[in-house]
């Protein structure tokens, strides 16, 4: 016979229908956590960031407006280099301001004209934008690149190489960078470009992008050299070495997927650092000239005209602001999406 104590005993064992559906729904949603990769866990968490959202959508339109750039010129039916002042004397007073108030702004000329030459200043922004951006990408790839090969090599290989790469880092960051930004441009155009001759926008942004390449990739390198010293203490790669895994494959196939979150965060806070670089440098001069566009030179001429014409300063100054801060928050979701316990 089975005692009362048996029997529901035997009765909490035995599950019921609705212990048979919780357990399934539980086990599906174990099975569903388990099957998700990081990158879909980060996903995940990004996507759950409201202001990591908005900055990438802001990001996004900016780097849309850039490569659009032409596109949208002709749609608009105006470029940045035609002097519309010039063209039509009636937009422009004696003192080559804009007539109308506002900076010239108008259902023809959407953000006014620039003072002086009269060009449109709405194309002139989208045309900055796509400059400075593409120098910027194109410095930031650079130093990444180079701050993975220096960084992970001095970290996995160790020893001598550790030590002479490690001395060329501490070498490169001594150099002042600003002043060396400001000082090398001149010094080249005086050794490759004949006193008579101006400087070519080719040779020119060739030269700003080598000397922030130059001097931009150490504080990574370090970082992922650490990184690295860390990594290669662990048990999966003792297991690669011991399994007799070329040294060229554990750092591709072992080491790089698990510093993704350093560089994909470091180089979201380089880019607008690069860009702020790059519009400083023609901002004093020694960057992109005149007729290049450039969000820089805007700020020159912003710089000389706002007692008369405080308008043209705040499109190029307001279109800066929003694209930076978008550009680190961006990068703060990031790092949190990653690593939800690193911003804590």
């Amino acid at each position: 016979m089975t005692s009362p104590s048996q029997a529901a005993t035997a009765g909490a064992d035995t599950p019921g229908p609705d212990d048979a559906g919780l357990s399934s729904t539980r086990v599906a949603k174990e099975g569903e956590l388990a099957g998700r990769s990081p990158g879909r866990l980060m996903w995940l968490r990004f996507k759950r960031d409201r202001t990591g959202v908005i900055s990438a959508c802001v990001v996004l339109a900016f780097f849309v407006i850039a490569a659009l750039a032409p596109v949208i010129s002709k749609l608009y039916g105006k470029d940045p280099y035609t002097r519309y002042g010039e063209l039509d004397p009636t937009l422009l007073n004696d003192n080559s301001y804009p007539v109308k108030p506002n900076g010239g702004i108008d259902g023809e000329f959407w953000f006014g004209l620039e003072p002086g030459l009269g060009r449109d200043v709405f194309t002139q922004l989208i045309y900055g934008i796509r400059t400075s951006l593409s120098l910027a990408i194109l410095v930031t790839l650079l130093s990444v690149i180079t701050a993975i090969l220096i960084g992970v090599a001095g970290g996995y290989f160790g020893g001598k190489v550790d030590y002479f790469l490690g001395r060329f880092t501490d070498l490169m960051m001594s150099f002042p960078n600003q002043l060396f930004f400001v000082a090398f441009t001149p010094v080249v155009a005086a050794l490759l470009v004949p006193p008579q001759d101006e400087m070519p926008t080719w040779l020119r942004a060739s030269v700003l992008v080598y000397v922030m390449w130059l001097l931009g990739w150490m504080t990574l390198a370090r970082l992922l050299r650490g990184q690295t010293l860390s990594l290669r203490e662990r048990e999966f790669i003792e297991a690669a070495r011991v399994a007799g895994t070329p040294p060229g494959r554990i750092v591709r196939k072992e080491l790089l997927p698990n510093l993704v979150t350093p560089i994909l965060v470091q180089s979201t806070y380089m880019l607008p650092n690069n860009v702020t670089a790059i519009a400083g440098l023609s901002f004093l001069g020694v960057g992109l000239q005149e007729p290049t566009p450039d969000w820089g030179r805007m700020f020159a001429k912003g710089a000389d005209v706002y007692q008369s014409d405080i308008t043209y300063m705040f499109f190029p100054g307001g279109a800066m602001v929003i694209f930076i801060l978008a550009f680190n928050l961006l990068g703060d979701s990031v790092r949190d999406a990653f690593d939800p316990k690193a911003g804590r």
